[in-house]
């Protein structure tokens, strides 16, 4: 009856990973030959696991990145100028904890969006926000915010994250408006929080897509200055393992 009290009120102070491990050494007889201290510990244990990955569930889902990528599965046979120190640097996410950027060019299929999403993973699994959109994507939610009187909740809602992955930059011309849009979400974040920017389109023509040149010399002084880059290189890595899938098929 007392372990049942117990239980309870665990759960009722919200100790679900202490309720969850408490239950778990009831039921194997081996955990009672420990000291209470120990039992104690492996309580304590469990909730801040518990913890952690509920924070990490939060965090994955506010992302919602396009793919699901870890930094573990990286291929770096495949020969697209991908250097292991190097990405073992961005995956320590210390570029991110200093709000500084990332841009990642190369040619379709040679995995930005994928990598991108893998770096995302890795800051969520360290307790840091992300969020993924597509450029497309962001212009129409900030584009719908003018509308409905949301504009401000949403800038705050970019400002506070700490890693915004905009994907998809410079497949289609932008208007006056989005480019205004965008020079806001830049600035907001310029020294605040870290942008990652995937693209097909190298830098050198990301003045020409923005346009404006006044415009376009500020978010780019904003996104460029510092920032770490990955430029891609290589065939696309769909065509490689569709290739290496018609080689092995016995039909």
């Amino acid at each position: 009856m007392l372990t049942h009290n117990t239980l309870d009120t665990l759960r009722h102070l919200k100790l679900t990973g202490m309720g969850d491990a408490l239950e778990q050494q009831r039921a194997q007889p081996e955990t009672h030959d420990l000291a209470f201290e120990e039992r104690l510990a492996l309580l304590v244990d469990r909730e801040v696991l518990h913890r952690e990955n509920r924070r990490l569930d939060r965090l994955l889902k506010a992302a919602r990145l396009r793919v699901p990528a870890c930094i573990e599965d990286i291929d770096y046979r495949h020969p697209r100028g991908l250097e292991r120190s190097r990405m073992a640097a961005l995956a320590s996410s210390d570029w991110i904890r200093q709000s500084l950027n990332l841009c990642i060019t190369g040619p379709t299929g040679c995995g930005k969006t994928w990598l991108a999403c893998a770096l995302g993973n890795q800051a969520c699994r360290q307790g840091l926000s992300v969020r993924y959109l597509r450029v497309p994507r962001l212009f129409e939610q900030v584009r719908i915010a003018h509308g409905d009187g949301s504009y401000g909740r949403l800038m705050n809602q970019l400002l506070k994250t700490n890693l915004l992955i905009l994907d998809d930059w410079g497949m289609q011309k932008i208007t006056a408006q989005q480019r205004q849009d965008l020079m806001e979400v830049i600035e907001d974040r310029h020294g605040r929080g870290s942008t990652l920017i995937a693209s097909q389109l190298p830098t050198e023509h990301w003045h020409d897509y923005i346009g404006s040149a006044t415009l376009a010399d500020a978010i780019m002084d904003r996104l460029l200055h510092g920032a770490h880059r990955l430029n891609l290189k290589g065939e696309s890595l769909r065509k490689t393992n569709a290739q290496k899938t018609e080689s092995v098929d016995p039909s």
